[in-house]
C-alpha cells in the first residue's frame, strides 16, 4: 500500500494519524469482545432488581418460608452431580436473555422507548398509588417493567399499544376515574391519533391501542344484506361479527358494517341522526333512502329546503318529496293516517287468523331532514309543529312496518326536538367533531375511543339501543345534482335509483 494513502481527514479537514486509527480499531475490537459480558452484567442487574422488587412485595409472614424454600432448593442443586455448573449455565442464559440488546425489530424496547415508558409510568404514579400501600405497584422509584405487561411501537417510534396492570383498589368502576387515566395516556402517548381503551376490571388490566383511520373511500352501492337490514356505515375490524363485500372504485374487499335492523321484529325501529353542520347527516339520510327503495316505499321531507332530496322525485317507490311547510305537514299527516290504517288492518288480520295484507307488509320509510328548521318555518306561517304528526308513526310504526329516520343539527336537538322524538328514537348516530360529553349525552354511553383529530364528512359514532358505541364511517352518498359532486359519485348514486314512473333509466345517456 502506498504510504501516501495512510493519512486521512475528518470532517474538519485535520489528518488522522495511523496510530489513532489503529487505536480506534483496537477499541472497537475490545468493545466487541466485552459486549457479551456487558449483556450478561446488565441481565444480572435486571434479574436482581426484579428479585428485590418481588421480595419487597412479599408479606412479612411469608418471607421466612420463602427463604427456607429458596435455601433448600439451592442446597439440593449444590449436592447434585454437575449441579453448580448447570445452575451457572442457567443463570448466565437467563442473564443474557434479560440483558439482550432490545431492538424494535424483535418487538423489544430500545433505550429511547424505555425512557418513554418510564416517563409514562412515573406520570401514572399519582393515580395508581396510595400512601397506605405497603408494596405499591406504582412508585416514584419504581420500574415500568413490572407494571406494563405488553407494549409495541410503530415505525416512527411512537407508542402503538400498551397493556398495563393497575392496583385492585383503583376505582375503575367510576367513569371520572377512567376518564382521568385515558386523558393522561392520550397526552403522554401522543396527540393527533385515535386510541381505544379496553378496561378488564376482573384482571385489573387496561389495554390501550392506536386505531387506524376508518376507510373513507366507500361510496354508495348495493350492499349484500338480508331483508330488513340497512347499512349505516362501516366500523373497526373485530367490533362486529360480520363483513360485507364493498367496491372502492378499483378493487373489492370486505369491511365490517354497522347494520341496523328494521321491521316488526326490530327492537329499535326508528333512527335519530345528529351532527355538526356539514358533518354528513344528509349524506346518511340519502344512503338510507336509497337502500330503503329496494325494500319498500319512501317519503322524504327536506326541512332545510336545500333540495338535497330532489333527485328522488318521480322514482318508483318514492311517494313524496316535500320541502315546504305546507307540503311537509300534508305528507306527515298522511303518514300518520297511513300508520293508523296499517295498524288497524294488521290487528284485524291477526284476529281473523290470516296474514296481514301485502300493502301492510311492504315497508314504509319516513325520512325527515332538519325537522327543527321545518318547525321554525311552520311557526312563522302560523302552522303547527310537524313533529307532532310524527308521534303516531314513532309509537306504532314497528307493528305497522313504518320506519322513521330523522336527521338534524346537534346544536338544535336538545332544545327544539320534541320529547316523543327523543324518547322513541333509541337507535342513534352522532357525526362530526364531537366531545366525549356530547357522545354520552346523545348516545347514552361514552365512546371507548378518543375523538378523532380530524373528522371527515360521515365520520362519527353509532349506537343501537343499549348496544356498544361503534366508530362509524358513512358511505359517501352526495347529492347527484350538486355541481361539486364528482362524476364517479354521481353515477354511483344514480345507478341505485329505480326507474321513474315512465320507466326511464335513472342514468343519463352514455353513463355507465
Amino acid at each position: 500500500m502506498d504510504p501516501r494513502q495512510l493519512p486521512r481527514t475528518l470532517g474538519g479537514g485535520r489528518p488522522v494519524a495511523r496510530g489513532q486509527e489503529l487505536a480506534r480499531t483496537a477499541a472497537d475490537s475490545a468493545a466487541d469482545i466485552f459486549h457479551p459480558l456487558c449483556v450478561i452484567a446488565r441481565g444480572l442487574r435486571v434479574l436482581a432488581a426484579g428479585a428485590w422488587r418481588r421480595w419487597q412485595r412479599t408479606p412479612g409472614d411469608r418471607r421466612g418460608p420463602t427463604l427456607l424454600l429458596a435455601g433448600s432448593c439451592a442446597a439440593i442443586v449444590m449436592l447434585l452431580p454437575y449441579g453448580p455448573l448447570l445452575a451457572g449455565v442457567v443463570l448466565m442464559t437467563l442473564s443474557a436473555w434479560a440483558g439482550r440488546d432490545r431492538d424494535a425489530a424483535y418487538g423489544t424496547v430500545r433505550e429511547s422507548e424505555g425512557e418513554r415508558l418510564q416517563a409514562l409510568y412515573e406520570a401514572l404514579v399519582p393515580y395508581f398509588s396510595v400512601p397506605e400501600d405497603p408494596a405499591p405497584l406504582y412508585a416514584h422509584d419504581g420500574d415500568w417493567e413490572e407494571a406494563f405487561a405488553g407494549h409495541s411501537f410503530d415505525h416512527e417510534g411512537r407508542l402503538a399499544s400498551l397493556e398495563l396492570r393497575y392496583p385492585a383498589y383503583f376505582t375503575d368502576g367510576e367513569p371520572e376515574a377512567r376518564a382521568r387515566i385515558e386523558q393522561l395516556l392520550q397526552m403522554k402517548a401522543g396527540r393527533g391519533r385515535e386510541y381505544r381503551f379496553d378496561w378488564d376490571a376482573e384482571a385489573n388490566r387496561l389495554h390501550v391501542r392506536v386505531l387506524p383511520a376508518l376507510p373513507a373511500d366507500i361510496f354508495a352501492q348495493r350492499f349484500v344484506t338480508a331483508p330488513g337490514e340497512t347499512v349505516l356505515g362501516f366500523t373497526d375490524p373485530g367490533a362486529v361479527h360480520r363483513t360485507l363485500p364493498v367496491f372502492d372504485g378499483t378493487d373489492r374487499r370486505d369491511e365490517p358494517p354497522v347494520l341496523w335492523r328494521t321491521g316488526p321484529r326490530s327492537t329499535e325501529p326508528h333512527l335519530l341522526v345528529l351532527g355538526r353542520p356539514a358533518a354528513g347527516t344528509s349524506t346518511l339520510l340519502r344512503s338510507l333512502a336509497l337502500q330503503a327503495l329496494h325494500q319498500g316505499d319512501v317519503v322524504a321531507v327536506d326541512g332545510s329546503g336545500s333540495g338535497e332530496f330532489s333527485f328522488l322525485r318521480g322514482r318508483d317507490g318514492v311517494l313524496a318529496v316535500e320541502s315546504s311547510a305546507a307540503g311537509a305537514l300534508a305528507v306527515l299527516e298522511w303518514a300518520s293516517h297511513e300508520t293508523e290504517r296499517r295498524l288497524t288492518a294488521a290487528n284485524r288480520a291477526r284476529q281473523e287468523g290470516r296474514q296481514a295484507p301485502e300493502d301492510v307488509r311492504r315497508p314504509l320509510w319516513i325520512v325527515v331532514d332538519r325537522p327543527t328548521a321545518l318547525g321554525h318555518l311552520a311557526a312563522a306561517e302560523g302552522r303547527a309543529d310537524p313533529q307532532v304528526l310524527l308521534q303516531v308513526p314513532l309509537r306504532h310504526g314497528r307493528i305497522a312496518n313504518v320506519t322513521v329516520v330523522l336527521g338534524d343539527h346537534l346544536d338544535d336537538a336538545a332544545a327544539q326536538l320534541a320529547e316523543p322524538v327523543l324518547a322513541l328514537t333509541r337507535a342513534r348516530v352522532l357525526l362530526g367533531a364531537v366531545t366525549d360529553e356530547q357522545v354520552r349525552a346523545v348516545l347514552g354511553a361514552p365512546p371507548r375511543t378518543t375523538p378523532p383529530p380530524e373528522a371527515p364528512p360521515g365520520r362519527g359514532y353509532a349506537r343501537l339501543g343499549t348496544g356498544p358505541v361503534h366508530r362509524l364511517q358513512v358511505p359517501a352518498t352526495p347529492d347527484p345534482y350538486d355541481e361539486e359532486t364528482s362524476d364517479h359519485e354521481r353515477r354511483a348514486v344514480l345507478s341505485l335509483l329505480p326507474a321513474d314512473g315512465r320507466g326511464d333509466d335513472p342514468l343519463p345517456a352514455g353513463a355507465t
